[in-house]
């Protein structure tokens, strides 16, 4: 299904997930998941493993990576004169800064009655210790803070910080989750979620990529927190999404002009990947471009930029579900989904994957 996108609603984007197939750890060993391959032209699937991908590429494919990397930026601490313990998520790391000194940060919080204007929080170990205090509280519960760094912002965050798990699991954070919630082609900081399609791949299975003759590019989205927020209404009435960072260098354009005037096969490693090229490609064509972006990806979109789209499984009533929806139809996409739930794949983050073609 294709149609205009005023025509659906919130419902058209739910579907029925036993809560036991969210993924709550990564499988023991990177790239040890399940693959289902969606046909978008017959809406047939296949089941097989991430190990199996490279034979359900298209030949000589271009392959687009988001190098985004994330910043462990959610803080453990306290009230200062108090015992109770606190967590702090930044919603904007200053990631890419070496400079000390006061930072005004959006931040989510919780538990929210120790989180109020004016509060002094202390956030340390090791021998380190981050202050804050909270200046605002915006509409949606947000806190803005006003954080005291004593050094370059991401020694501190990479000596304080933990793992910005997703809300859907349900368990504490782990030590392995700072490398297993991360892609080993990671590069430039920021971003407070992973762009998740990309942690199945070892370097192995990319040097092996490159071996049998496939390109790749890079490309950047600073993944927010707003990723996991669900559709609204008024999302589907004003056309817009929560902004994130985008860049695509000059190189990175060209390169995929040339594919695509070659008729070389682009695959999209990712949603996020997919936001940043189809922003950079309204015109047409693939344009050098570096901002913020909201763009809402939804049924009905003209995909100008990207041919195949590897991701993971998506949260019901959310932009990712909508957006992927878009690829592969919205009928498609939720025969292949009643398959995964029956098959028992895996969902979310550290969950299993799906290649769209």
């Amino acid at each position: 299904m294709r149609g205009n996108p005023k025509t659906l609603g919130l419902e058209d984007f739910f579907f029925d997930l036993p809560r036991e197939l969210i993924a709550q750890e990564p499988p023991l060993t990177r790239g040890a998941s399940r693959l289902l391959v969606l046909s978008r032209e017959t809406g047939e699937t296949e089941l097989s493993v991430f190990a199996s991908l490279d034979g359900y590429l298209p030949p000589g494919a271009l392959m687009a990576f988001n190098d985004a990397k994330v910043t462990p930026a959610k803080l453990v601490g306290r009230n200062r004169g108090f015992t109770g313990a606190l967590e702090i998520l930044i919603l904007n790391p200053p990631a890419e800064s070496e400079r000390a000194g006061f930072y005004e940060l959006w931040c989510l919080g919780s538990p929210g009655k120790r989180l109020r204007i004016g509060a002094d929080l202390v956030f340390e170990a090791d021998g380190l210790e981050l202050e804050a205090k909270i200046l605002d509280i915006n509409a949606a519960g947000h806190r803005l803070l006003r954080f005291d760094f004593r050094g370059p912002p991401p020694r501190i965050l990479d000596s304080l910080g933990r793992a910005p798990l997703p809300p859907y699991i349900k368990r504490p954070d782990a030590r392995e989750d700072l490398t297993r919630y991360q892609t080993v082609y990671a590069r430039r900081p920021g971003a407070v979620a992973a762009p998740t399609a990309g942690l199945h791949f070892t370097s192995e299975h990319l040097e092996r990529l490159r071996e049998a003759g496939h390109e790749d590019v890079r490309v950047h989205l600073r993944v927010g927190a707003g990723t996991f927020l669900p559709l609204s209404q008024r999302n589907i009435e004003s056309g817009t999404l929560h902004q994130e960072f985008a860049e695509v260098g000059a190189d990175a354009a060209a390169k995929l002009n040339a594919a695509k005037a070659a008729g070389t096969q682009v695959v999209s490693v990712g949603t996020t990947t997919l936001r940043a090229l189809e922003w950079a490609a309204l015109s047409g064509r693939v344009e050098p471009k570096s901002g913020m972006t909201d763009i809402f990806i939804r049924p009905g979109f003209r995909f100008r930029a990207a041919d195949a789209l590897l991701t993971n499984f998506h949260l019901p009533g959310s932009s990712l579900m909508m957006l992927a929806s878009a690829f592969a139809g919205l009928d498609n996409l939720k025969r292949a989904y009643e398959t995964a739930v029956r098959e028992r794949f895996r969902f979310f983050s550290y969950g299993d994957a799906m290649l769209i073609v």
